[in-house]
């Protein structure tokens, strides 16, 4: 029986009727277009499918749509409309933080996190910042540049 989920979208209000199985990865990419959301591994290892659930980075493959119900969910999608955001949409773009692109954007939820982690001591510290960029798998970078432009926006914070 499809169960009713209401939730903020990149700043606009959804309603959908889901299956109780459904999961947010499904919902957000197949049928409300977030086509930022990428399907990798479906098992919560890659953290390629990451977006942030009130201002948390979950694994949406993980996530039953259900359990979104209530949240504001941030994709790539609505990252220009949020400033620190947009700023680290930015980095990743001036600083080179993609190869593939593929896990573009589950880092950028990662790194979006740690920024706003109050209770971070040194945001530019490169062993904090590679700690948080575990939960997203990179077979391109090797995560050099990502560190980098990670320590420079905690830098301009």
């Amino acid at each position: 029986m499809p169960a009713s989920v209401s939730f903020d979208l990149n700043g606009a209000a959804v309603s959908e009727q889901v299956h109780p199985s459904t999961l947010l990865a499904a919902l957000l990419r197949d049928r409300l277009g977030m086509k930022s959301v990428r399907l990798g591994c479906g098992e919560g290892v890659c953290g390629s499918c990451s977006v942030l659930v009130d201002g948390r980075s979950m694994r949406s493959c993980l996530m039953l749509a259900a359990q979104a119900d209530g949240a504001s969910i941030t994709t790539v999608e609505g990252y220009a409309a949020q400033p620190d955001l947009a700023a680290v949409q930015a980095a990743f773009v001036e600083g080179f933080g993609a190869q593939c692109g593929f896990c573009t954007s589950g880092m950028m939820a990662a790194v979006a996190e740690y920024l706003a982690d109050g209770s971070v001591a040194d945001h530019g510290d490169p062993a904090a910042i590679r700690s948080a960029l575990n939960a997203v798998a990179c077979r391109c970078t090797g995560y050099r540049q990502i560190v980098r432009l990670v320590a420079g926006l905690a830098g301009e914070r």
